[in-house]
């Protein structure tokens, strides 16, 4: 492989990377499934397989998750999840 073809590839990777589109969890309605903003694939919170995303970065603020950063496999873009404290604030203590 050239040196230039590396090059290329770092830089389509980096551009990738820095174009991470936001989904805010509270506008959601229905079971939490939602397409992916680049390519459409149905990314579902009941998938544990990670076959249609990967979670890439957690942001957790005194022991309560606040953001998650994941990955559809399918087109390969970042999605950060917002949202999180008021799904959290509407579960009971016990």
């Amino acid at each position: 492989m050239k040196a230039q073809d590396v090059k290329n590839m770092i830089k389509k990777s980096m551009s990738k990377k820095s174009l991470t589109q936001t989904i805010d969890l509270t506008q959601i309605d229905g079971d939490g499934s939602f397409p992916c903003p680049k390519c459409g694939t149905v990314i579902s919170p009941e998938d544990e397989t990670e076959e249609v995303y990967k979670i890439v970065d957690t942001k957790i603020i005194n022991d309560e998750l606040v953001e998650l950063v994941i990955m559809c496999s399918h087109c390969r873009s970042n999605i950060k999840l917002t949202g999180f404290e008021a799904t959290i604030e509407g579960i009971p203590n016990e």
